[in-house]
């Protein structure tokens, strides 16, 4: 099996986190390539927070803006170890980002590959170059492991 890339690694490690917190086990690292530099690094925190809004992309986004002191993040790349949903591939467009590198193929609530095809659609102002399928096996394993888990869980509680 060949190496999963470092910013892919660091993504599926801050997936472990997120589940290790209780969290669906997604993870997201913002990357400027020219330097190699993190700019950030984020597991979902909807349930911590209690907010909607606090998945991994959302907040790694916030993140790199505020680094960067700036909403436009055009030259860096996300990488995240599931496909966006509608709300993270909005923030995506606006936040212009270059590149998105994901995981696992999420075929009920993706809407990168599956579902709306948020990038196809002739409103969408940003398209980012997207390359699914990065570290798969491992992204996928972890949800399905984390859900299972959960099911488990509550069968045991009847």
């Amino acid at each position: 099996m060949q190496d999963p890339n470092p910013f892919m690694l660091r993504a599926l490690q801050e997936a472990e986190a997120a589940a290790l917190r209780g969290e669906v086990p997604v993870g997201a690292v913002i990357v400027d390539p020219a330097t190699g530099e993190i700019l950030a690094a984020c597991g979902n925190r909807t349930e911590e927070l209690n907010d909607p809004t606090a998945h991994a992309e959302m907040l790694a986004i916030r993140q790199a803006a505020a680094q960067r002191g700036s909403a436009r993040l055009m030259l860096c790349d996300l990488y995240v170890t599931l496909e966006p949903c509608a709300m993270c591939a909005g923030a995506i467009s606006f936040a212009r980002l270059r590149r998105l590198y994901y995981g696992a193929a999420d075929l009920k609530g993706g809407a990168v590959d599956n579902g709306p095809q948020f990038f196809a659609q002739p409103t969408c102002h940003h398209r980012p170059e997207v390359y699914g399928g990065i570290a798969e096996r491992a992204a996928g394993d972890m949800l399905r492991d984390f859900f299972r888990a959960r099911r488990d869980e509550g069968k045991g509680s009847l």
